[in-house]
């Protein structure tokens, strides 16, 4: 599914847009969730699941072709975990 996708999709519910109006409302909604993000605070949807960003440390890890042991470096990650009605679908 795309951005396009779900526009038309806003557009078909809701008669009294236009589809410029539901284009702009999709992009209103993921710019309010990627700034929300960005700040490190979680975004819950009822029904549907959390995104958060967590914190992952520096570790050891394994090079897969050499087997060499290698340090991987700490970084931001974003995770979703999907409601209790999500994950019975």
């Amino acid at each position: 599914m795309t951005k396009a996708d779900l526009a038309e999709m806003v557009y078909r519910r809701h008669g009294g847009l236009t589809h410029r109006d539901a284009l702009r409302l999709v992009d209103l909604l993921f710019d309010v969730v990627k700034r929300r993000l960005q700040e490190g605070r979680s975004i819950h949807i009822v029904g549907f699941g959390t995104l958060e960003v967590v914190n992952r440390k520096a570790r050891r890890g394994r090079n897969p072709v050499t087997g060499q042991p290698i340090e991987l470096v700490g970084h931001r990650a974003l995770v979703f975990r999907p409601s209790r009605s999500m994950r019975s679908v």
